[in-house]
């Protein structure tokens, strides 16, 4: 439900939940039924997506407001240290925000601080193989997100951004 034009095969959203095909199987047919989702063979497999409707849409909000990208992200990168802030940006954030376009297939990161390397790749790991879509992950240091003046801190800073944990040095935004 949260990546709502893709398609699982059962295999993957049994894989994705801990749960065994036959039980993913029935729970598909189940939400079939219910008008969430809508299922395809092709060949062996069969493919499944949430089914575009009023009754859906609401779900799929309440979802990603509750245990989509901000929540995961906010998880995964709890115990890496040296981060002041986290922020989501580009795409994702502005379709969050209400702009209208397909749905993004990566999620743009903006970690504050300076944490070490490895920890933010392997946090960016598990919210990759928990979200089910790439995730990019910039660095900046504090002193760039108070006083950047290059092109990226002015698209940044311009466009929507969804705070994850604030960057607390001098207010909340640059």
């Amino acid at each position: 439900m949260l990546n709502p034009g893709q398609e699982w095969s059962l295999t993957d959203l049994a894989s994705r939940v801990g749960a065994s095909v036959s039980t993913a199987q029935r729970e598909v047919s189940r939400a079939e039924d219910a008008g969430v989702v809508t299922s395809r063979r092709v060949g062996n497999t069969r493919l499944v997506r949430a089914m575009p409707s009023p009754i859906t849409e609401p779900l799929t909000e309440l979802l990603l407001r509750s245990f989509g990208p901000p929540q995961v992200i906010a998880e995964e990168f709890a115990s890496v240290g040296g981060i002041e802030g986290i922020y989501l940006f580009g795409s994702w954030a502005a379709r969050y925000a209400g702009a209208s376009g397909r749905s993004p297939a990566d999620l743009d990161v903006l970690v504050i601080g300076r944490p070490d390397r490895d920890d933010v790749d392997d946090a960016a790991e598990r919210a990759r193989h928990r979200l089910g879509r790439e995730v990019n992950v910039t660095i900046r240091s504090p002193q760039w997100w108070r006083h950047g003046t290059d092109g990226f801190h002015a698209e940044v800073t311009t466009r929507p951004l969804v705070m994850i944990r604030a960057a607390h040095d001098e207010g909340d935004t640059p």
